[in-house]
């Protein structure tokens, strides 16, 4: 038997370019697919170690709720004591339990100590930036509860934390209403602490 070789034609040559053109294609489909593939995890790895947005309070009155132009930025926990003091009222007609001022900290909701909120009423972060406002406008918490508040502010001092900020509400409140106790002439200016926590939303 004789074995002969002959030189591929150009018809050989052709379908040998395109075999190699479409095995070319296929890998390059390969190698796009598989970046592509660890490039997404990669990302997705990134969101899940980012920390997460603040997210702005809802669920609250309108009555407490600040201007639209009002841009959210924080939440602060404060917890600590309110002083009340037993005055005669205005017009004569007896005495009540008077508001005289809150001491309270104020903590991250990890429960870290960033500052302190006292009479003014007045916010005060630890990094020196503060500030003092008046209340807006109230609407009622549960029993037992003081009420929800939104307050405007007309001081701001320092360039920390705290800096910039135009309204702050008081939501979620626990405790803090007037004692129990009973006030009349006989105990007037005395005074009773009592406990409360609220969230403050700050808005800049």
């Amino acid at each position: 038997m004789v074995f002969t070789t002959t030189k591929p034609g150009a018809r050989h040559l052709r379908i040998l370019a395109i075999l190699d053109s479409t095995l070319r294609a296929q890998n390059m489909s390969t190698l796009r697919s598989v970046t592509t593939s660890i490039a997404a995890a990669a990302i997705f790895a990134g969101c899940a170690s980012a920390p997460p947005m603040a997210v702005a309070p809802s669920g609250f009155p309108d009555a407490v709720k600040p201007p639209a132009t009002a841009a959210y930025f924080a939440t602060l926990v404060g917890a600590g004591e309110l002083t009340y003091e037993c005055r005669a009222k205005p017009d004569g007609s007896g005495s009540v339990w008077t508001f005289v001022g809150p001491n309270a900290a104020l903590r991250k909701t990890s429960g870290e100590t960033v500052g302190k909120y006292y009479g003014g009423p007045t916010w005060e972060a630890n990094d020196g930036s503060k500030v003092v406002g008046k209340q807006l406008a109230v609407s009622p918490s549960s029993a037992g509860n003081i009420p929800l508040q939104l307050v405007e502010v007309t001081q701001s001092m320092g360039s920390g934390m705290l800096a910039g900020t135009k309204y702050i509400q008081r939501l979620n409140t626990v405790g803090g209403v007037a004692p129990a106790a009973p006030c009349a002439a006989g105990n007037t200016g005395a005074k009773q602490v009592v406990n409360y926590q609220a969230d403050y939303a700050f808005y800049r």
